[in-house]
């Protein structure tokens, strides 16, 4: 196991490097998200808890709490909440989003019996079928969907927030269609759209979709991010994002 310090007021974080560890994805999902300053968020699929952990430094969030199906890895997660010294404000729950009666539970420890308002998530991007697993199980369960499907995700996205509360998701560009018919479907509106590209005039590859739960239809479309600028450097709003300037 490693720790690592990811920045963000000096922010540390357990990971496993044979396992999956978090990237650039997570961290623009994070920023993206921190803008609506919620007082109590959810996020679905946390992994490693990075997004919750971002979100305590660039929120005034009162409490956050990360759902992970992995059981190392939302341990690693806990750890790292009592590692910072974050646990009055983040706690992480093992379970599986389809596990019955874990709205029911989640609302409770938040405090929140009308609902949060804000869920974040960073789900698998990959469906189950799509190829032979690999031998790592851990990699395999975070990039795709062995559980809960994507569908699943903005379902319970849904049933946890309150009426005007924000959803936010990373994934995939191809998946977008999917993405705003299940958003509609259950009553989450999509307000903003933006695709992220690993570098200007590359086709994107990572989508970022901003949702409000009983909205009415408008849909704004976001310049595009671009992650690199000449050579590996990253672009000033990523070094932005980061923290770095």
């Amino acid at each position: 196991m490693r720790e690592d310090n990811i920045g963000f007021g000096g922010l540390r974080l357990l990971q496993e490097p044979e396992e999956f560890c978090y990237g650039v994805d997570a961290v623009i999902l994070a920023d993206f998200a921190a803008g609506v300053n919620p007082k109590k968020a959810v996020d679905l699929g946390t992994g490693s808890g990075i997004i919750p952990m971002i979100l305590s430094h660039k929120t005034d969030a009162e409490k956050i709490l990360g759902v992970e199906v992995q059981e190392a890895s939302a341990k690693r997660a806990a750890d790292s909440v009592k590692l910072n010294g974050l646990e009055n404000r983040i706690s992480i729950v093992g379970s599986d989003i389809l596990a019955e009666g874990l709205k029911e539970k989640i609302l409770e420890e938040m405090g929140a019996p009308e609902g949060v308002d804000l869920v974040t998530s960073n789900p698998p991007y990959m469906p189950g079928d799509a190829s032979i697993p690999g031998n790592n199980i851990a990699k395999t369960i975070a990039r795709r969907e062995t559980t809960a499907k994507l569908e699943d995700f903005v379902r319970v996205a849904g049933e946890l927030l309150c009426r005007r509360g924000h959803f936010f998701m990373v994934h995939r560009p191809s998946r977008m269609v999917d993405i705003c018919c299940f958003m509609r479907k259950y009553g989450l509106e999509p307000k903003e759209l933006r695709m992220v590209s690993p570098r200007a005039g590359a086709e994107p590859n990572i989508l970022l979709i901003h949702g409000i739960k009983g909205a009415g239809p408008e849909l704004r479309v976001l310049d595009t991010l671009c992650v690199h600028g000449e050579g590996d450097s990253y672009t000033d709003e990523i070094e932005r994002i980061y923290e770095r300037k």
